[in-house]
């Protein structure tokens, strides 16, 4: 497996482990890559709104074994192999997520210290997570950086657009098929709980931007010129509203996720960017 640029500390491989997991109420699928928490900070990977454990592919372990960090890997509520839901979802389900769920999993897991990367919806729970007080709260690890993929703080035409797409795809195409290697009975909670959430005409009013002020932590955001389900507003709308110090990159020929269609890319940045706030570069 190739090696990051950055410096990483000498270890021994530590093959990932299923943890027993519940959150607000529900038992979650989960898995660790690396060292304990005790050992070292955590990245923590928050999936896509069609995402799940599975979904991450090999790049929970990839990132482990780069950046020398314990990496926590789990699928939400009614995703991959966690507890199914029953749509509809309520259209607040990123801030059900942020604000009960991930306190949750941070404290059943021990997370001591801890570096959010989340992915789209991921991102936008992220985003919750760190501009909301449930962060600063006692007992919470401390938050040592954001990376976010491809984020969402409001809604765009264009994200409602390619959401349509999605549901034509679902109904007609293979999506389905494709969705239930990774998610099984669950498949049609997952699609349909993430699908009309973002359809209905209430989710126009959505938006995060007020959670942006609260965020003094460092944040890397990795976007797409030609993201189908967002535009680069999304990034300046963050760029703007947080208050640590603040890192993008934008990419070419890339879509909606950076990690799988420019992995190389991806990866150094996040290495870099989760190695120097766990204080492992200067």
């Amino acid at each position: 497996m190739p090696e990051s640029s950055a410096t990483s500390p000498s270890r021994a491989r530590i093959m990932p482990r299923t943890l027993p997991l519940t959150a607000a109420g529900h038992r979650l699928e989960a898995v660790w890559h690396g060292p304990p928490p005790e050992a070292t900070p955590t990245i923590v990977m928050l999936h896509e709104g069609l995402g799940c454990v599975a979904g991450w592919r090999d790049w929970p372990a990839r990132l482990a074994e780069e950046t020398g960090l314990g990496v926590l890997v789990y699928s939400r509520w009614g995703y991959g192999g966690s507890d199914a839901v029953v749509p509809p979802r309520p259209l607040r389900y990123m801030h059900d997520e942020g604000l009960s769920s991930l306190p949750d999993v941070l404290r059943g897991t021990g997370v001591r210290q801890a570096i959010l990367v989340g992915h789209s919806d991921g991102a936008s729970i992220a985003l919750i997570y760190a501009g909301s007080p449930v962060s600063k709260a006692a007992g919470a690890p401390r938050l040592l950086g954001l990376t976010l993929l491809a984020p969402h703080v409001f809604c765009e035409d264009i994200s409602v657009e390619a959401i349509t797409r999605a549901r034509d795809a679902y109904l007609e195409g293979d999506l389905r098929q494709r969705l239930a290697r990774h998610h099984g009975e669950n498949v049609d909670g997952a699609f349909w709980g993430w699908n009309r959430a973002w359809l209905d005409p209430g989710f126009r009013e959505w938006n995060l931007e007020a959670y942006l002020p609260e965020i003094d932590t460092p944040v890397l955001v990795l976007q797409s010129e030609t993201d189908p389900y967002g535009t680069l507003a999304q990034v300046d709308a963050i760029e703007r509203g947080v208050r640590g110090a603040f890192t993008k990159l934008i990419l070419e020929s890339c879509g909606h996720a950076p990690q799988k269609d420019r992995p190389e890319e991806t990866t150094a940045a996040v290495v870099e960017f989760a190695q120097r706030a766990a204080g492992l570069l200067p």
